[in-house]
């Protein structure tokens, strides 16, 4: 069963929470789909990163430089382990899931699709996992093609049935819509995609954070999300990958770091997962992140889901009793979001006035404009919920 986070007195980690809005207006934060706070644990791992053993990795032979080579290689190792990864040699650290999306785009896809092929998305995605697949079939000759969403706001996978073909050559999809909070079925997407012969990229950034995720057990290719959404620090993500999808990608980037040998003629790449780490990587950020890791493995993803499940469930039974729209499938097929309007109140008008009682919500179109199309809505108001909020 899981347990009640309360227990792990969560909120006098976070002394951000204590601050005092628009007067007296205690923060209720419910932003955490955009990005989460940091707990203390968090912010001290980076400081001591920066002042007890700040140095290069991978170049230099003193302490310092040893140290730090080896907290940032057990950083991959921990951030493998968290998400059901073989090893270290599966971890690349990126800037963020953006950047980690565009590794498999330059690095595999421009190289290995050509006219005629078929990319494969959904009508609930990120801009992130959007728009490099239309640069890629403007440079490859390639399709890309969007699965519809049911009336109910979960995927047609009838229609993903029927879509799939010998030409899909690549699939790629949220684990959890960041509008919707749909939790797609990633293990019978995955193996139906396989079983055409697909790559499977999976975009993770809203289920990592959430819930238990097993890579190896998913099947797919790659896999990418951010740290900045699991109470980690801006600026690092990452690329997970088998063996031999990553030896099928090419670097994306190149310089120092990434390279085991140059000479005037040609350069030789590093090993996976270095080839894809080029110039000083994410060092002080790849700390936080371990760091972020350890706090959420003390929690339980478990018990982190239940927390999130059941927030979500008194939302939308409240947000619905007073009138509100809500969007997105049954709380059982979704995870931390509810996007909602006020019938007469424009989005950006109701975060406004919220954010007025000290309650930070998102409001726009979330990085989904064609989601919003499909929906017939200019905007939607947000709100996201994370492991310090509480039912209160």
């Amino acid at each position: 069963m899981p347990m009640d986070l309360g227990a792990f007195e969560i909120e006098k980690d976070f002394p951000v929470l204590e601050r005092k809005l628009r007067g007296d207006r205690r923060l209720v934060y419910l932003d955490s789909a955009a990005t989460s706070q940091r707990p203390n644990q968090v912010v001290e791992a980076v400081r001591r990163s920066y002042q007890e053993h700040n140095a290069n990795v991978h170049r230099g032979i003193h302490q310092l430089a040893e140290e730090a080579t080896a907290a940032y290689e057990e950083a991959h190792t921990r951030v493998a382990q968290f998400v059901g990864a073989g090893s270290m040699e599966n971890v690349a650290f990126t800037k963020n899931c953006t950047e980690a999306i565009n590794t498999v785009a330059y690095g595999w896809a421009l190289r290995n699709l050509e006219e005629g092929d078929e990319i494969l998305t959904t009508q609930m995605e990120h801009h992130a996992n959007i728009v490099p697949w239309q640069e890629m079939a403007k440079l490859t000759g390639a399709t890309v093609r969007y699965v519809p969403i049911t009336d109910d706001h979960r995927l047609d996978v009838d229609a993903y049935d029927e879509m799939l073909s010998p030409a899909t050559k690549l699939v790629t999809f949220s684990h959890v819509s960041n509008v919707l909070g749909t939790i797609n079925p990633v293990h019978e997407l995955t193996e139906k995609a396989k079983d055409q012969g697909a790559r499977v990229l999976i975009d993770a950034a809203q289920s990592v954070p959430h819930m238990p995720v097993d890579f190896d057990a998913i099947g797919a290719d790659w896999m990418a999300f951010s740290g900045h959404k699991m109470l980690a620090p801006t600026g690092i993500g990452a690329l997970v990958g088998t063996d031999e999808a990553f030896e099928a990608t090419y670097p994306a980037m190149f310089g120092g770091e990434m390279i085991s040998r140059v000479t005037f003629e040609g350069s030789e790449w590093a090993k996976v997962p270095w080839r894809f780490e080029a110039g000083t990587p994410v060092i002080g950020e790849a700390a936080g992140l371990m760091a972020a890791v350890a706090y959420l493995e003390r929690l339980g993803m478990e018990n982190v889901k239940a927390h999130s499940d059941a927030l979500v469930a008194k939302t939308l039974t409240a947000l619905e009793e007073i009138g509100c729209e809500t969007y997105g499938p049954a709380p059982e097929h979704r995870s931390s979001v509810v996007s909602f309007n006020v019938p007469g109140i424009h989005a950006h008008d109701l975060a406004s006035l919220v954010d007025d009682h000290g309650v930070a919500i998102r409001a726009g179109h979330h990085c989904a404009m064609p989601l919003m199309g499909v929906l017939g809505l200019p905007a939607t108001a947000r709100a996201s919920f994370y492991i310090y909020n509480k039912e209160e």
